[in-house]
């Protein structure tokens, strides 16, 4: 009988063809790739996306009719995950070969540990914008690279390895965020658990981004980071940055991104 996969990894795909098709290619690469279960939520693209995912006939694909967002997209993911980890991906993403394998040792390793994440570096090799901090504000910084695992406090989902099990003691991963933020509240949730996110700098991820910021996009984001603050630090504060999230464009005249925000309008289409 086939043995278990030992983690599995969830790509949710998004009008990227051409970044899905290399990081598919990557982790086709895994080392032991027989106990990796590949994983894509295909969300809803109008290009070439499924035809590159059905490429590969070892991956699962869950093909959604339209964009329901990206933490949707996760949690359709994961409960599909027949493995203890899952390794969250973004598709703008390439792993080492051993990269999977060394954060399931790490969580091997580490019982106080709920989630690992690799160093994140560019496309020279060297360290990219990761780690941000809680309440969540849209900044990042490079990890400083350490010969051991070390904790973090909230590092970007671009790649982030979780117990299965931490999740479903949540429920899920929280809908009410968009793009952005789904990230910064499963950290939260992580740390209010007692448990650690451990950074495991041996481990590499290249992380293209570039996405260029648009009205949609940046609305997305005050949105998320209203909904962490009313989670998190109370309902005035939540009031506190739904009003930001009006004020701040209005002071740049960006029109575009206060009609979205004030419609609580998300990536995926919904409203909130």
């Amino acid at each position: 009988m086939k043995p278990p996969p030992r983690a599995a990894v969830v790509v949710v795909s998004h009008n990227r063809a051409d970044r899905l098709r290399t990081c598919l290619e990557s982790l086709e690469r895994s080392e032991s790739r027989d106990r990796v279960q590949l994983i894509v939520v295909e969300n809803g693209s109008q290009d070439a996306s499924v035809q590159v995912a059905e490429d590969f006939p070892d991956i699962q694909l869950i093909r959604l009719p339209k964009n329901f967002g990206l933490t949707k997209g996760l949690n359709l993911g994961w409960r599909a995950a027949d493995a203890e980890y899952v390794l969250f991906l973004h598709e703008d993403t390439e792993v080492e070969p051993d990269t999977v394998a060394r954060l399931a040792d790490a969580l091997d390793a580490h019982a106080d540990a709920a989630a690992v994440c690799p160093l994140l570096v560019d496309a020279a090799g060297r360290p990219a914008p990761q780690l941000g901090s809680l309440p969540p504000d849209g900044a990042w910084r490079a990890a400083e690279p350490a010969p051991q695992p070390i904790a973090v406090e909230y590092p970007r989902g671009a790649a982030l390895m979780v117990r299965v099990f931490l999740i479903k003691a949540i429920r899920q991963i929280d809908e009410r965020y968009g793009q952005f933020g789904g990230d910064a509240d499963l950290a939260a949730q992580i740390l209010r658990a007692g448990k650690k996110i451990l950074l495991v700098s041996e481990a590499r991820v290249r992380h293209h981004g570039g996405r260029q910021p648009e009205a949609l996009v940046r609305a997305d984001f005050l949105l998320g980071r209203a909904v962490f603050a009313s989670k998190y630090l109370g309902l005035l504060a939540g009031l506190r940055e739904r009003l930001k999230a009006v004020f701040e464009p209005l002071a740049r005249f960006r029109l575009a991104e206060i009609r979205f925000t004030l419609a609580g309008q998300k990536i995926d289409g919904t409203q909130g």
